[in-house]
């Protein structure tokens, strides 16, 4: 009996970490992001590994931060915004809720893309079939196991089928290894556009949300906490490079993806031309499995910012998560902008509401470790935040006419 109650203990705790991280992971890693590499990279080249490189170092100093921060507060983002800046979490909340249902269209968008390349579905009815799976996990009596399975297995299919891409397409990976560092040119707007895909908005705090909901907070969890972001940070890191080495390998092979029609879906374009039809089967399934994770996720998230207006029950969370997605689903049937227009501007946007969240929580660990039990929090990790803060309002700044302009191009 001694012996077995700690062993579950264990498997719980590392099941609520894993949980964690591929809802981060997958969160981060949806239809958007895929849609914009393949844009990116076809604009760019092998200089987006730049771009790449930059989002992930953005990626590692606001996770860790926002998930160590969140399991000393003990309380969600809009809750420690409100009690370190009256007001704040509204304004937190508002935003989140606005990029999250904007994303959420997107990623509806994509998982019907997804089951046009893989079954020829009419987008919209691969869209609509698609949220209402995603409905169903929330709807399921266990939603919560349900819930973490699916993105553990799903995020695990996505780098395995990409994976088979990129070794197939040959990319010049030491040219894209050189540009990383010393690139041939620097666009703000794109970085800004692929940190707000892979960083910003809701995705920022979908983690950590989780761990909060698995109740592994406290100063007894921040090593185990902080261990769990960084693999995130690593499992994401992965994705991406594998994901853009793919599409490089196409692009410098001398294919050029068709940008000009906003019916265009590059990214299908790229696997297709790696691996012919098996290619774009291939991308229908990773397009899909993107998709219904950041639907999952992105609801699940965005959702958790309205416990800051009232306190709400699992049920009643579950019953709102249920609601977001069906609206999201409506707008997305009823409007009539091409989906990859929708993944580029979404992403861009959330890359807008990345810096005034940011500058909460790096005020909360310099100017209030009343909110985090007492715990004087790590100054080096601070002073990154900081930098990274000013570096993402600079970006932000820098790309709203570019950004907002996009749809009209």
């Amino acid at each position: 009996m001694s012996d077995s109650a700690p062993t579950a203990a264990n498997a719980s705790l590392r099941g609520g970490f894993l949980a964690a991280i591929f809802l981060m992971a997958t969160s981060a890693i949806g239809p958007g992001f895929i849609t914009q590499t393949a844009t990116f990279t076809q604009k760019l080249g092998a200089a987006f590994a730049f771009a790449i490189l930059a989002s992930i170092l953005i990626d590692f100093v606001v996770q860790l931060n926002i998930w160590r921060i969140t399991a000393l507060t003990r309380r969600n983002a809009s809750d420690t915004a409100n009690a370190a800046i009256p007001g704040s979490g509204y304004l937190l909340a508002v935003l989140i809720l606005i990029g999250g249902l904007a994303f959420n269209i997107g990623n509806i968008a994509g998982a019907g893309l997804g089951m046009n390349a893989m079954f020829g579905l009419d987008p919209k009815i691969g869209g609509a079939i698609s949220a209402l799976l995603a409905i169903g996990v929330f709807l399921s009596k266990r939603a919560g196991l349900l819930l973490d399975r699916s993105l553990i297995g799903l995020g695990v299919l996505m780098i395995a089928m990409t994976l088979v891409v990129a070794i197939t397409s040959n990319p010049p990976v030491g040219d894209a290894m050189r540009q990383a560092i010393l690139p041939d040119v620097i666009d703000f707007p794109t970085i800004t556009t692929i940190v707000g895909g892979t960083v910003g908005g809701y995705i920022t705090y979908s983690g950590a949300h989780r761990l909060l909901d698995k109740g592994l907070v406290g100063e007894e969890n921040l090593a185990a906490v902080t261990r769990a972001s960084l693999t995130g940070i690593a499992v994401t890191g992965l994705m991406r490079f594998v994901l853009f080495l793919a599409i490089l390998g196409v692009v410098a092979s001398g294919v050029t993806l068709d940008l000009s029609s906003q019916a265009a879906n590059p990214a299908a374009q790229a696997f297709a031309a790696a691996l012919g039809d098996t290619g774009m089967r291939i991308f229908g399934v990773v397009l899909w499995a993107a998709a219904i994770t950041s639907v999952i996720g992105a609801a699940y998230t965005s959702v958790s910012f309205l416990n800051v207006f009232s306190t709400m029950t699992e049920r009643s969370r579950n019953i709102a998560t249920v609601i977001f997605i069906a609206f999201s689903l409506a707008v997305y049937m009823a409007i009539g902008t091409a989906p990859a227009a929708i993944l580029i501007f979404v992403g861009g946007f959330n890359g807008l509401i990345l810096p005034i969240g940011l500058t909460i929580f790096t005020y909360v660990g310099f100017a209030r470790p009343d909110l985090m039990g007492g715990h004087v929090y790590n100054r080096v990790l601070l002073t990154l935040s900081a930098i990274v803060c000013a570096l993402t309002w600079y970006m932000g700044i820098k790309s709203v006419g570019p950004i907002f302009a996009f749809l009209g191009a």
